[in-house]
């Protein structure tokens, strides 16, 4: 009788057990049985209650080959079970999805680099199907830490590492699009997540021997469509498309936590001096990112300089050339409302640098001559020269109305000896600080007005700025004087005329310079009398 009962057990096993186990061949060189794979195909979607029961048992079968070391097995498994996720459309996926996820689980944590692409593949493929209904319990987390892992692969062949960097690109990239479209799963632009996408992009995309293929625009796949994977890419190029795709898809509430993660990788691997790395991937963040959101990457970037105030002035210098890529192409589009703090940051940043060069050597700094200076320029000069291009680079983008305010703001700020000034105390700085504090300022004025258009005189020359102006005008430095000099030339020449003018010569019929003219309006004829 026992025998008898052990004899009826084979064909007593479930249906879907005998379907599952016949499209695996006696040699898994051959591949996947097509014939019984359509098969098991067509009961899934006409039973498909049964799903969750063929994913848990290919699962399982899956995870015994794996520890037997039977890849060829694994392989079909996992074509199998990408062949029924595609096909399989209907609430009764879930339980199969499950199944799914746990299984690519077990191929990432593999040491066999081929296992962790074929996991990463069938992820990929997973990624890009719609479901149906929104999956209120399912988390990524152990993939984005997986993913991550892969992506700063240290593996000792060349070839393999760069299989295993980008697979992990690739995995990280769906991911993003499996999750960043659904409201339940915001989660993924959490700090703790974008700590490790961010940076695991930025660890490839510096990785390039090139840093001339950083920066310029990469071609992303379209559609969502994943590229082939018998395809070698590049992870360098890899990495700059999935960037780029995830800042595109950043929303106002997520720019934070996607821009820090930048600038604490740029601080922990020491790339503000040399900064090019970090100007290639702020250009990127303002060309991916959308315009109304300029003005919190802006805000990051301030932040960031204020935190290091006190640190070497090649990082400062490098810090403020990053924040002059990020407001040149802001100022095209849309700034926000940081115009006057961005100018604010900056007046400050300068003197603080001012006061250190003062305080680390004022022999030195008392006798600098302006030969000296500019044959051998301190690294606080350095500092110096590159906040005043911002100011004057930026002021000098903007629009006329908002020029005016800037041209007004920076005058505010320039110390003028028997004016009450509030923001420089000149008394402290001395005589060597304040001279270098107006030098720069007006320097930066020169760039903000240059190109400057008034209708009126009046309007572009208002008492509160002309006054002090005409102040510095007065002083014995010639230099100071010069300067001032040219601030008025850029307001009051309204027709480029002045270039016509440059040179020492005598000129006996003015009429053959061809000036341009206009009719001179009341306005400006009681403006230049008084």
């Amino acid at each position: 009788m026992p025998a008898g009962v052990c004899g009826c057990c084979g064909p007593l096993r479930p249906r879907y057990k005998r379907l599952v186990d016949n499209i695996f061949p006696e040699d898994p060189k051959d591949g996947l049985s097509k014939s019984d794979m359509e098969k098991l195909t067509f009961y899934a979607v006409s039973a498909p209650e049964k799903l969750d029961r063929i994913g848990a048992y290919l699962a399982e079968r899956l995870s015994r080959d794996v520890v037997r070391h039977r890849y060829g097995n694994v392989v079909i498994a996992m074509e199998a079970l990408d062949q029924l996720l595609m096909a399989c459309h209907s609430q009764s996926i879930k339980p199969f999805v499950e199944s799914f996820l746990h299984m690519v689980a077990k191929l990432l944590e593999s040491r066999e680099p081929d296992l962790q692409v074929l996991g990463t593949n069938s992820f990929v493929k997973f990624a890009n199907i719609e479901e149906d209904t929104p999956s209120y319990h399912r988390r990524y987390d152990f993939f984005v830490s997986q993913f991550s892992a892969m992506c700063h692969s240290m593996h000792e062949e060349p070839e393999t590492r760069s299989r295993i960097r980008v697979a992990g690109i690739r995995g990280l990239q769906g991911v993003v699009r499996k999750t960043v479209n659904d409201e339940l799963q915001a989660i993924i632009w959490e700090p703790q997540h974008m700590d490790k996408l961010i940076p695991s992009m930025l660890f490839n995309m510096q990785d390039a021997q090139d840093l001339d293929r950083v920066g310029h625009p990469a071609s992303p796949s379209v559609g969502g469509q994943e590229p082939d994977p018998d395809h070698q890419e590049d992870p360098v190029v890899l990495a700059e498309s999935c960037f780029r795709e995830l800042l595109g898809r950043a929303a106002y509430g997520n720019m934070n936590n996607a821009v820090r993660p930048v600038l604490v990788h740029l601080d922990n691997h020491h790339l503000w001096d040399p900064n090019e790395f970090a100007v290639s991937c702020f250009r990127i963040i303002m060309y991916s990112i959308q315009a109304q959101h300029s003005h919190h990457v802006i805000q990051q970037v301030l932040n960031h300089l204020d935190t290091h105030g006190r640190n070497t002035p090649r990082v400062r210098a490098g810090i403020v050339q990053v924040l002059l890529e990020t407001v040149a192409i802001a100022a095209k589009g849309s700034v926000g409302p940081t115009v006057l703090e961005v100018f604010n940051t900056l007046l400050k940043h300068l003197r603080i640098s001012v006061d250190l060069e003062l305080g680390e050597g004022p022999r030195r700094a008392s006798a600098a001559s302006v030969s000296s200076g500019r044959s051998k320029e301190s690294e606080e000069r350095f500092v110096q020269n590159a906040i005043i291009q911002t100011i004057g680079f930026f002021g000098g983008n903007l629009p006329d109305y908002q020029r005016a305010e800037v041209m007004m703001f920076i005058m505010g700020k320039i110390p003028v000896y028997g004016t009450p000034c509030h923001s420089m105390d000149t008394v402290r700085i001395g005589h060597q600080g304040t001279k270098r504090i107006q030098t720069m300022l007006l320097s930066s004025l020169i760039m903000v007005t240059s190109g400057f258009k008034s209708k009126t005189m009046v309007a572009a020359l208002p008492p509160p700025f002309l006054e002090p102006l005409f102040s510095i005008s007065l002083m014995e430095d010639s230099e100071l004087r010069q300067l001032v000099l040219e601030i008025l030339h850029n307001i009051i020449d309204r027709h480029d005329n002045r270039a016509k003018l440059r040179g020492i010569r005598i000129i006996p019929n003015v009429a053959a310079l061809k000036f341009k003219r206009e009719k001179i309006s009341k306005q400006d004829v009681a403006f230049m009398k008084k």
